[in-house]
């Protein structure tokens, strides 16, 4: 393969993991109170361990296109 189709190739990755991981931060700065504040609630931990549970999910298919 030719060496600039590599060098695209992984500046591609790097764009692509880039723009995956902003909505993931905003999304994990926004649901930090409901972190802080749902342990304390009736029911809160299962329900906080199910929102780190869909966070987790949604974070390994954002980045499962990115692997070499």
């Amino acid at each position: 393969m030719l060496p600039f189709l590599n060098q695209l190739a992984a500046s591609q990755r790097v764009l692509l993991l880039a723009l995956a991981l902003v909505p993931l931060l905003v999304i994990a700065v926004a649901t930090v109170p409901a972190y802080l504040v749902l342990p304390f609630l009736p029911d809160g931990v299962d329900r906080a361990a199910r929102l780190l549970a869909t966070q987790t999910a949604w974070l390994r298919t954002a980045l499962a296109g990115t692997r070499a």
